[in-house]
């Protein structure tokens, strides 16, 4: 095969809210880059911005595809964008992540679409696991989030059941039977921050074709897909249409503490946030992350060209609330 048609590997990345993911992808682009390699990702985002971007770099090629998720709504995009970015760039290989309301199942179509344009092939669907996150969906009435995490890790060709620090002895061994009753045929690897000492997996990935699970998977469940549009009258439902996403573009700094006050009301039906702001009493911008009541803040340097943003993720939440309570950050006189 020549050069310019030679395969290029591609890993999906796949999650819920909050599991990890974008931390995994830097710990894997940094193995690559060791390895003299080029990578390049594509991130999608429900939002308007791509904020988990920003931990990047820029060295790195990156294509961005916002306000939609790969799975549906964009879709048809995925290909014109893994298209631009090999003629591009021509990276060694390509990582995926997707949005954590996706499912995969459905993103597995859109590479498979992408395949048309590009010599590709998808070598691993990768997800990562909220380990204390999936023990309590798993014992809270099992909703429809809990039936996406359920579809993302039946997907999976590599399993990282992740924050394995924050599970006492038999919840992590709980968390684990719950990981193989969905998916028998993949061993999950308990990890602190996605940190991975063995990365044989995926040097093997690197040098044999995808696995025969993706493969197989993906005609039969493409096959049931089929038939479910046929039994419910052509109507195309989304596992994920529950998720709701507010985009809040800051008018001014504010805050620091009564930012943080209200990251620490937020209900519990907002699973995830994230954004950059400028505090009145601090000298930096910062890229700040909310999962399931952690929040975490980042200094940014440089500072950049970028907009102060913040969004929020969550399930059904009352999104006219939540946006008083961002005006109200702005205007703390009238709070």
């Amino acid at each position: 095969m020549e050069q310019n048609d030679r395969l290029i590997p591609v890993h999906l990345l796949s999650g819920f809210l909050g599991s990890g993911k974008t931390t995994l992808l830097t710990r894997m682009l940094d193995y690559y880059k060791e390895q003299g390699m080029k990578p390049a990702v594509i991130m999608n985002e429900l939002g308007d911005t791509n904020l988990d971007g920003q931990l990047l770099g820029e060295e790195v090629p990156m294509a961005e595809m916002l306000s939609g998720c790969i799975c549906c709504s964009i879709r048809g995009d995925l290909g014109m964008e893994i298209s631009m970015l090999i003629d591009e760039h021509q990276p060694d290989v390509l990582f995926i992540e997707s949005t954590g309301a996706a499912n995969p199942m459905e993103t597995l179509d859109g590479v498979t679409e992408a395949a048309l344009y590009k010599p590709i092939d998808l070598r691993s669907v990768i997800t990562v696991v909220d380990g204390p996150e999936l023990l309590a969906r798993s014992r809270s009435g099992k909703g429809r989030t809990f039936k996406l995490m359920q579809e993302q890790i039946r997907c999976a060709t590599v399993l990282l059941l992740n924050k394995a620090d924050k599970l006492e002895p038999e919840q992590l061994v709980e968390a684990q039977q719950l990981l193989g009753d969905v998916n028998p045929h993949v061993p999950a690897t308990a990890t602190v921050r996605c940190a991975i000492d063995d990365w044989s997996w995926l040097e093997r990935a690197m040098s044999s074709k995808a696995p025969r699970t993706i493969r197989e998977t993906d005609s039969h469940e493409h096959e049931r897909a089929e038939q479910q549009t046929h039994d419910h009258g052509h109507h195309h439902h989304h596992s994920h249409d529950h998720v709701m996403v507010v985009t809040h573009y800051w008018k001014g700094p504010i805050s620091s503490e009564d930012f943080e006050e209200l990251l620490q009301r937020l209900p519990d039906n907002i699973y995830r946030a994230k954004g950059i702001v400028t505090f009145t009493d601090a000298p930096s911008r910062f890229l700040f992350q909310y999962a399931y009541r952690e929040s975490d803040f980042m200094r940014i340097e440089p500072q950049g060209k970028v907009n102060d943003v913040a969004v929020f993720i969550g399930e059904h939440f009352e999104k006219d609330w939540l946006l008083r309570e961002l005006e109200k950050l702005e205007k703390p006189e009238q709070s």
